[in-house]
Protein backbone atom coordinates (compact mmCIF):
# COMPACT_ATOMS: atom_id res chain seq x y z
CA UNK A 1 0.00 0.00 0.00
CA UNK A 2 1.40 3.75 -0.84
CA UNK A 3 0.70 6.80 0.01
CA UNK A 4 -0.92 9.63 -1.93
CA UNK A 5 -0.63 13.53 -1.69
CA UNK A 6 2.30 15.39 -1.91
CA UNK A 7 4.45 17.61 0.45
CA UNK A 8 7.56 18.41 1.88
CA UNK A 9 8.71 14.85 2.32
CA UNK A 10 6.22 13.41 -0.78
CA UNK A 11 5.36 10.01 -1.48
CA UNK A 12 8.72 8.48 -1.08
CA UNK A 13 8.91 4.67 -0.77
CA UNK A 14 12.16 5.02 1.47
CA UNK A 15 10.15 6.81 3.92
CA UNK A 16 9.65 6.05 7.73
CA UNK A 17 8.66 2.20 8.56
CA UNK A 18 5.43 3.54 9.32
CA UNK A 19 4.80 5.24 6.30
CA UNK A 20 2.64 2.65 5.12
CA UNK A 21 0.07 2.83 8.07
CA UNK A 22 -3.21 4.56 7.22
CA UNK A 23 -3.54 8.01 8.54
CA UNK A 24 -5.23 9.11 11.89
CA UNK A 25 -7.69 11.19 12.34
CA UNK A 26 -7.08 13.69 15.31
CA UNK A 27 -9.18 16.20 14.57
CA UNK A 28 -12.35 14.59 15.71
CA UNK A 29 -15.02 16.39 17.60
CA UNK A 30 -15.92 15.52 21.41
CA UNK A 31 -16.86 12.00 22.60
CA UNK A 32 -20.35 13.55 23.30
CA UNK A 33 -21.23 14.87 19.95
CA UNK A 34 -18.60 12.16 17.21
CA UNK A 35 -19.94 9.62 15.88
CA UNK A 36 -18.24 6.51 14.74
CA UNK A 37 -16.47 6.79 11.61
CA UNK A 38 -16.77 3.92 8.99
CA UNK A 39 -14.15 1.38 8.85
CA UNK A 40 -12.28 1.59 5.96
CA UNK A 41 -12.07 -1.14 3.63
CA UNK A 42 -8.72 -3.29 2.95
CA UNK A 43 -7.37 -1.88 -0.43
CA UNK A 44 -4.06 -4.49 0.05
CA UNK A 45 -3.19 -7.50 1.34
CA UNK A 46 -2.77 -5.85 4.34
CA UNK A 47 -5.61 -5.19 6.82
CA UNK A 48 -6.63 -1.91 8.03
CA UNK A 49 -6.08 -1.33 11.57
CA UNK A 50 -9.04 -0.47 13.79
CA UNK A 51 -8.07 2.28 15.97
CA UNK A 52 -10.41 4.39 18.77
CA UNK A 53 -10.73 7.41 18.31
CA UNK A 54 -9.31 9.94 21.10
CA UNK A 55 -9.35 13.06 21.97
CA UNK A 56 -6.26 15.46 20.11
CA UNK A 57 -3.28 16.20 22.65
CA UNK A 58 -2.96 19.23 24.04
CA UNK A 59 -1.01 21.81 21.64
CA UNK A 60 2.59 22.97 22.87
CA UNK A 61 3.40 26.47 22.92
CA UNK A 62 5.02 27.82 19.99
CA UNK A 63 3.66 24.33 17.82
CA UNK A 64 2.12 25.12 14.69
CA UNK A 65 -1.44 24.92 14.02
CA UNK A 66 -2.91 21.94 12.43
CA UNK A 67 -3.49 22.05 8.68
CA UNK A 68 -0.50 24.60 8.24
CA UNK A 69 1.18 21.89 6.01
CA UNK A 70 4.38 21.38 8.60
CA UNK A 71 3.61 17.55 9.08
CA UNK A 72 3.60 14.63 6.43
CA UNK A 73 -0.27 15.29 5.06
CA UNK A 74 -1.62 17.34 2.17
CA UNK A 75 -1.01 21.15 3.50
CA UNK A 76 -3.81 22.67 4.52
CA UNK A 77 -5.96 19.34 3.91
CA UNK A 78 -6.84 17.98 7.00
CA UNK A 79 -5.03 17.22 10.27
CA UNK A 80 -1.38 16.83 10.22
CA UNK A 81 0.57 13.40 11.47
CA UNK A 82 3.16 14.30 14.51
CA UNK A 83 6.59 12.98 13.49
CA UNK A 84 9.21 13.02 15.77
CA UNK A 85 10.51 15.57 18.17
CA UNK A 86 12.77 17.38 17.38
CA UNK A 87 14.24 21.22 17.69
CA UNK A 88 11.15 22.62 16.89
CA UNK A 89 8.97 19.80 17.85
CA UNK A 90 9.18 19.43 21.57
CA UNK A 91 7.76 15.53 23.27
CA UNK A 92 3.73 14.75 23.30
CA UNK A 93 3.52 14.38 27.40
CA UNK A 94 0.00 12.33 26.64
CA UNK A 95 2.34 9.88 25.22
CA UNK A 96 3.32 8.60 28.29
CA UNK A 97 0.36 10.18 30.50
CA UNK A 98 -1.24 6.89 31.47
CA UNK A 99 2.19 5.38 32.99
CA UNK A 100 2.73 5.38 36.77
CA UNK A 101 5.89 7.98 37.68
CA UNK A 102 8.82 6.16 39.29
CA UNK A 103 10.45 8.08 41.56
CA UNK A 104 14.44 8.72 40.53
CA UNK A 105 16.29 6.91 43.13
CA UNK A 106 18.98 9.15 45.10
CA UNK A 107 22.27 8.44 44.22
CA UNK A 108 23.36 7.44 47.59
CA UNK A 109 26.07 5.10 48.00
CA UNK A 110 25.61 3.96 51.76
CA UNK A 111 22.37 2.46 50.25
CA UNK A 112 23.18 -1.48 49.37
CA UNK A 113 20.48 -4.02 47.83
CA UNK A 114 18.70 -4.62 51.35
CA UNK A 115 17.71 -0.15 51.40
CA UNK A 116 13.66 -1.01 50.98
CA UNK A 117 13.72 -3.65 53.56
CA UNK A 118 13.10 -2.17 57.29
CA UNK A 119 16.38 -1.55 58.96
CA UNK A 120 16.54 -3.16 62.45
CA UNK A 121 18.52 -0.95 64.82
CA UNK A 122 21.07 -2.68 66.97
CA UNK A 123 19.59 -3.82 70.85
CA UNK A 124 22.10 -2.30 73.16
CA UNK A 125 23.67 -4.32 75.71
CA UNK A 126 21.93 -2.89 78.43
CA UNK A 127 18.26 -1.07 77.38
CA UNK A 128 18.34 2.05 79.61
CA UNK A 129 21.77 2.58 80.33
CA UNK A 130 24.73 4.11 78.90
CA UNK A 131 27.12 1.76 81.23
CA UNK A 132 29.55 -0.56 79.99
CA UNK A 133 28.86 -4.20 80.73
CA UNK A 134 30.32 -5.66 83.62
CA UNK A 135 32.71 -8.28 84.09
CA UNK A 136 32.19 -11.54 83.93
CA UNK A 137 31.80 -13.42 87.15
CA UNK A 138 35.02 -15.24 88.24
CA UNK A 139 35.00 -19.30 87.76
CA UNK A 140 33.64 -21.20 90.61
CA UNK A 141 35.52 -23.49 92.63
CA UNK A 142 36.74 -26.76 90.47
CA UNK A 143 36.13 -24.73 86.99
CA UNK A 144 38.89 -23.54 84.77
CA UNK A 145 38.28 -20.78 82.08
CA UNK A 146 39.34 -21.92 78.38
CA UNK A 147 39.92 -19.27 75.37
CA UNK A 148 37.58 -19.32 72.78
CA UNK A 149 39.64 -18.33 70.37
CA UNK A 150 43.35 -18.72 69.33
CA UNK A 151 46.07 -16.80 71.64
CA UNK A 152 48.49 -14.49 69.71
CA UNK A 153 52.01 -15.54 71.39
CA UNK A 154 55.69 -14.76 70.88
CA UNK A 155 55.73 -18.35 68.73
CA UNK A 156 52.44 -17.92 67.13
CA UNK A 157 48.67 -18.78 67.66
CA UNK A 158 48.30 -20.91 70.56
CA UNK A 159 45.53 -23.43 69.67
CA UNK A 160 41.84 -22.96 71.71
CA UNK A 161 42.30 -26.76 73.02
CA UNK A 162 46.33 -26.98 73.42
CA UNK A 163 45.40 -26.66 77.33
CA UNK A 164 43.02 -29.36 77.28
CA UNK A 165 44.74 -31.78 75.06
CA UNK A 166 47.78 -31.18 76.87
CA UNK A 167 48.99 -34.51 78.94
CA UNK A 168 49.57 -33.73 82.42
CA UNK A 169 50.34 -35.88 85.26
CA UNK A 170 46.52 -35.62 86.22
CA UNK A 171 45.75 -36.26 83.18
CA UNK A 172 47.48 -39.97 82.74
CA UNK A 173 46.98 -40.51 86.39
CA UNK A 174 43.09 -40.66 85.60
CA UNK A 175 43.82 -42.88 82.36
CA UNK A 176 45.61 -45.51 84.50
CA UNK A 177 42.59 -45.49 86.93
CA UNK A 178 39.97 -45.99 84.32
CA UNK A 179 41.89 -48.21 82.05
CA UNK A 180 42.70 -50.45 85.55
CA UNK A 181 38.80 -50.49 86.56
CA UNK A 182 37.45 -50.94 82.99
CA UNK A 183 40.26 -54.54 83.48
CA UNK A 184 38.59 -55.19 86.58
CA UNK A 185 35.55 -54.64 86.11
CA UNK A 186 36.43 -57.27 82.62
CA UNK A 187 37.81 -59.62 84.75
CA UNK A 188 34.86 -59.55 87.10
CA UNK A 189 32.20 -60.44 84.37
CA UNK A 190 34.34 -63.29 83.31
CA UNK A 191 34.58 -65.22 86.48
CA UNK A 192 30.85 -64.22 87.23
CA UNK A 193 30.06 -66.05 83.73
CA UNK A 194 32.26 -68.83 84.96
CA UNK A 195 31.05 -69.27 88.11
CA UNK A 196 27.77 -69.65 86.34
CA UNK A 197 28.56 -72.19 83.93
CA UNK A 198 29.73 -74.11 86.92
CA UNK A 199 26.62 -74.06 88.71
CA UNK A 200 23.83 -74.29 85.77
CA UNK A 201 25.64 -74.72 82.59
CA UNK A 202 27.08 -78.01 83.59
CA UNK A 203 23.86 -79.55 84.92
CA UNK A 204 22.33 -79.81 81.27
CA UNK A 205 25.75 -81.94 80.84
CA UNK A 206 25.63 -84.10 83.67
CA UNK A 207 21.80 -84.64 82.93
CA UNK A 208 22.49 -85.74 79.64
CA UNK A 209 25.44 -87.94 80.33
CA UNK A 210 23.56 -89.59 83.21
CA UNK A 211 21.42 -90.40 81.15
CA UNK A 212 23.49 -92.70 78.58
CA UNK A 213 25.12 -93.99 81.79
CA UNK A 214 21.61 -95.37 83.30
CA UNK A 215 21.18 -97.16 79.79
CA UNK A 216 24.59 -98.37 79.75
CA UNK A 217 24.08 -100.16 83.32
CA UNK A 218 20.39 -101.46 82.17
CA UNK A 219 22.39 -103.44 79.42
CA UNK A 220 25.49 -104.18 81.26
CA UNK A 221 22.96 -105.82 84.05
CA UNK A 222 20.48 -107.51 81.43
CA UNK A 223 17.23 -108.50 81.79
CA UNK A 224 15.85 -108.76 85.51
CA UNK A 225 13.59 -111.73 86.79
CA UNK A 226 16.39 -114.10 85.31
CA UNK A 227 14.68 -117.64 86.38
CA UNK A 228 18.49 -119.19 86.27
CA UNK A 229 19.96 -117.36 89.13
CA UNK A 230 18.78 -118.40 92.56
CA UNK A 231 17.58 -114.65 95.12
CA UNK A 232 19.39 -117.01 97.43
CA UNK A 233 22.50 -117.58 95.76
CA UNK A 234 23.45 -114.30 94.67
CA UNK A 235 26.51 -113.33 91.60
CA UNK A 236 29.88 -112.54 92.87
CA UNK A 237 30.01 -109.32 92.08
CA UNK A 238 32.93 -108.37 89.47
CA UNK A 239 34.08 -104.95 88.97
CA UNK A 240 33.89 -103.42 85.64
CA UNK A 241 36.34 -101.25 83.68
CA UNK A 242 37.56 -98.20 84.54
CA UNK A 243 35.31 -95.40 83.20
CA UNK A 244 32.05 -97.95 82.95
CA UNK A 245 28.43 -97.98 85.18
CA UNK A 246 28.71 -99.93 88.12
CA UNK A 247 25.89 -99.13 90.48
CA UNK A 248 23.25 -96.51 91.47
CA UNK A 249 23.33 -93.57 94.05
CA UNK A 250 20.40 -92.09 95.49
CA UNK A 251 20.12 -89.83 98.25
CA UNK A 252 15.75 -89.78 99.17
CA UNK A 253 16.34 -86.91 101.49
CA UNK A 254 18.09 -84.45 98.27
CA UNK A 255 16.09 -85.77 95.76
CA UNK A 256 18.95 -86.92 93.85
CA UNK A 257 20.18 -89.80 92.38
CA UNK A 258 23.45 -90.90 90.04
CA UNK A 259 25.04 -93.63 87.87
CA UNK A 260 28.64 -94.11 89.54
CA UNK A 261 31.37 -94.76 87.42
CA UNK A 262 34.29 -97.18 88.20
CA UNK A 263 37.28 -94.24 88.55
CA UNK A 264 38.46 -90.84 90.03
CA UNK A 265 40.39 -89.31 87.69
CA UNK A 266 38.76 -85.38 86.76
CA UNK A 267 38.11 -87.66 83.14
CA UNK A 268 36.43 -90.42 85.15
CA UNK A 269 34.23 -88.12 87.60
CA UNK A 270 33.33 -85.27 84.83
CA UNK A 271 29.74 -86.29 84.46
CA UNK A 272 29.58 -88.97 87.69
CA UNK A 273 30.43 -89.64 90.91
CA UNK A 274 33.65 -91.84 90.71
CA UNK A 275 34.18 -95.40 92.38
CA UNK A 276 37.81 -95.87 94.45
CA UNK A 277 39.09 -98.76 92.49
CA UNK A 278 40.31 -100.30 95.69
CA UNK A 279 37.60 -99.79 97.93
CA UNK A 280 34.32 -102.41 98.58
CA UNK A 281 31.32 -102.82 96.07
CA UNK A 282 28.00 -102.56 97.18
CA UNK A 283 27.24 -104.57 100.41
CA UNK A 284 30.93 -106.14 100.75
CA UNK A 285 32.23 -106.10 103.94
CA UNK A 286 34.95 -102.99 103.49
CA UNK A 287 34.25 -99.25 102.54
CA UNK A 288 32.74 -98.23 99.18
CA UNK A 289 34.17 -94.74 98.53
CA UNK A 290 32.74 -92.74 95.95
CA UNK A 291 34.01 -89.27 94.88
CA UNK A 292 32.40 -86.40 93.65
CA UNK A 293 32.78 -82.88 92.02
CA UNK A 294 31.05 -80.27 94.29
CA UNK A 295 28.88 -78.23 91.57
CA UNK A 296 24.54 -78.20 91.34
CA UNK A 297 24.65 -81.37 89.27
CA UNK A 298 26.51 -83.94 91.72
CA UNK A 299 27.85 -83.34 95.73
CA UNK A 300 26.67 -79.21 95.83
CA UNK A 301 23.90 -80.16 98.66
CA UNK A 302 26.24 -82.91 100.29
CA UNK A 303 26.67 -80.91 103.45
CA UNK A 304 22.84 -80.78 104.40
CA UNK A 305 23.29 -84.54 105.41
CA UNK A 306 22.35 -85.15 109.06
CA UNK A 307 22.71 -88.29 110.84
CA UNK A 308 20.51 -91.30 110.15
CA UNK A 309 19.40 -90.31 106.45
CA UNK A 310 19.03 -92.47 104.09
CA UNK A 311 21.34 -93.16 101.41
CA UNK A 312 20.49 -96.24 98.60
CA UNK A 313 22.99 -98.48 96.24
CA UNK A 314 21.24 -99.89 93.56
CA UNK A 315 22.94 -103.09 92.56
CA UNK A 316 22.41 -106.11 90.01
CA UNK A 317 20.22 -108.26 91.90
CA UNK A 318 19.74 -106.13 94.66
CA UNK A 319 18.91 -102.85 96.91
CA UNK A 320 21.38 -101.96 99.54
CA UNK A 321 20.55 -99.16 102.22
CA UNK A 322 22.42 -97.27 104.09
CA UNK A 323 22.38 -94.98 107.39
CA UNK A 324 24.67 -91.56 107.60
CA UNK A 325 26.43 -91.90 111.17
CA UNK A 326 29.09 -89.23 110.84
CA UNK A 327 29.83 -85.92 108.86
CA UNK A 328 33.03 -84.11 109.21
CA UNK A 329 35.72 -81.90 106.84
CA UNK A 330 39.63 -82.63 106.91
CA UNK A 331 42.48 -81.50 105.13
CA UNK A 332 43.15 -82.96 101.37
CA UNK A 333 45.97 -85.26 102.11
CA UNK A 334 43.86 -87.24 104.80
CA UNK A 335 43.75 -90.22 102.56
CA UNK A 336 42.91 -92.57 105.65
CA UNK A 337 38.79 -91.38 105.17
CA UNK A 338 38.52 -94.02 102.45
CA UNK A 339 40.38 -96.71 103.53
CA UNK A 340 38.61 -99.88 104.70
CA UNK A 341 38.41 -98.89 108.83
CA UNK A 342 38.07 -95.21 108.20
CA UNK A 343 40.68 -93.10 109.71
CA UNK A 344 42.55 -96.49 110.15
CA UNK A 345 44.50 -97.51 107.01
CA UNK A 346 46.13 -100.93 108.68
CA UNK A 347 43.19 -102.00 110.53
CA UNK A 348 41.06 -105.39 109.06
CA UNK A 349 37.70 -104.36 108.23
CA UNK A 350 34.75 -105.80 109.70
CA UNK A 351 31.97 -103.60 108.91
CA UNK A 352 29.55 -102.62 105.89
CA UNK A 353 30.50 -99.28 105.41
CA UNK A 354 29.64 -96.30 102.73
CA UNK A 355 32.24 -93.21 102.41
CA UNK A 356 31.40 -90.10 99.96
CA UNK A 357 33.66 -87.38 99.37
CA UNK A 358 33.61 -84.07 97.70
CA UNK A 359 35.28 -80.55 97.71
CA UNK A 360 34.83 -77.90 100.60
CA UNK A 361 33.98 -74.95 100.75
CA UNK A 362 31.92 -74.51 97.68
CA UNK A 363 33.65 -73.12 94.36
CA UNK A 364 36.71 -74.23 96.44
CA UNK A 365 39.01 -77.13 96.94
CA UNK A 366 40.97 -76.68 99.87
CA UNK A 367 39.10 -78.82 102.23
CA UNK A 368 37.20 -82.19 101.59
CA UNK A 369 33.73 -83.04 103.11
CA UNK A 370 33.51 -86.28 104.12
CA UNK A 371 29.75 -88.47 105.24
CA UNK A 372 30.01 -91.62 106.56
CA UNK A 373 27.30 -94.44 106.83
CA UNK A 374 27.12 -98.17 107.56
CA UNK A 375 24.75 -100.64 105.75
CA UNK A 376 21.25 -100.97 107.89
CA UNK A 377 19.99 -103.89 105.35
CA UNK A 378 19.78 -105.54 101.86
CA UNK A 379 16.60 -105.81 99.97
CA UNK A 380 16.04 -107.74 96.42
CA UNK A 381 14.83 -106.26 93.74
CA UNK A 382 12.47 -108.49 92.68
CA UNK A 383 10.79 -106.98 96.06
CA UNK A 384 10.35 -103.71 94.49
CA UNK A 385 12.19 -100.60 95.64
CA UNK A 386 13.11 -99.47 98.89
CA UNK A 387 10.71 -98.09 101.43
CA UNK A 388 12.70 -95.02 101.61
CA UNK A 389 12.10 -94.42 97.72
CA UNK A 390 8.65 -94.39 97.69
CA UNK A 391 8.04 -91.50 100.10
Amino acid sequence: MTRQGGGPHGGDQHDEPTAFLPRVDRSAPPAATRTEPARPEPTGPWPAPVLPARQPPPAWPGAPAPGTGHGRGVPGNGPVEHGRPGPDRPADPAATALLPVVPARPNNPALDSTALMGAVPPAPEHPGSDEPAPPPPPPRRGERVVQLRPEQTGEGYKSVYSELTRPSFGSRLRTGVRVSGEVLITFGLVVLLFAGYEIWGKSALVDAHQSKLNKQLEQAWGPTGDPTVSPSTPAKQVAPAEGKPIAGLYIPSLDKNWVVVEGVTQEDIRYAPGHYPKSALPGEVGNFSVAGHRNRATFWRLDELKTGDAILLEGKQDWYVYKVYQTRIVRPDQVEVVAPVPGEPNAKATRKLLTLTTCNPKFDNYQRLIVHAELDRAQPKSEGPPPELRG
